[in-house]
């Protein structure tokens, strides 16, 4: 199954497609990101957010939770069903077809370590489930939410994990892909 999926990223990493994904990250990174980190900080204050912490415990969350205050809450809430539902899909989306485009170029068919182009998928699937276990942790404070207040600061940590590896992969491809090429033409 892995291979199949793995594949299918690799089909549709063209050359156009991946360029397309690095542009619209980084219009989300200069364009959107900023506006948005600036209300999140408005309703967050020092507190901080879920979603940009890699540690924090179940306490840290009701602390946030109460900071935000009910305008804050609902503000996060409609945050993470609006801008948190669209940006893990472009990063995921420039993370699986940049390793993919990399690793076509660096590592020959059959290769097994070609299914590193699936590494950005359980970030991406990590990040929709911190989003909802904390809308729901803030959709029901004061009131404690048991198991999800829990699992989210996991969910969190284990995103930022993959994330950054994703990244660190997507360096390492890029730069044997480039090493293979200059390889090849001298």
């Amino acid at each position: 199954m892995a291979s199949r999926i793995s594949s299918i990223v690799y089909r549709i990493s063209t050359g156009r497609a991946t360029l397309a994904g690095l542009l619209l990250f980084l219009y989300f990174l200069i364009g959107v990101l900023p506006a948005q980190s600036t209300r999140t900080g408005a309703a967050a204050g020092a507190t901080g957010s879920p979603d940009t912490s890699f540690l924090y415990s179940t306490e840290d969350l009701y602390r946030m939770a109460e900071t935000y205050g009910e305008a804050g809450r609902s503000a996060y809430v409609r945050a993470r069903y609006t801008f948190d539902m669209i940006w893990p899909l472009v990063y995921l989306f420039f993370l699986a077809t940049s390793i993919s485009w990399s690793l076509a170029r660096a590592l020959p068919e059959g290769n097994r370590w070609r299914t590193l182009n699936l590494f950005p998928f359980p970030g991406w699937l990590l990040d929709m489930l911190e989003n909802l276990g904390s809308s729901i942790v803030m959709i029901n404070y004061p009131s404690r939410t048991a198991v999800l207040d829990l699992l989210t600061p996991a969910f969190t940590t284990l995103k930022w994990l993959f994330v950054s590896g994703s990244f660190l992969i997507l360096v390492a491809a890029f730069a044997a892909a480039m090493w293979k090429g200059t390889r090849s033409r001298g």
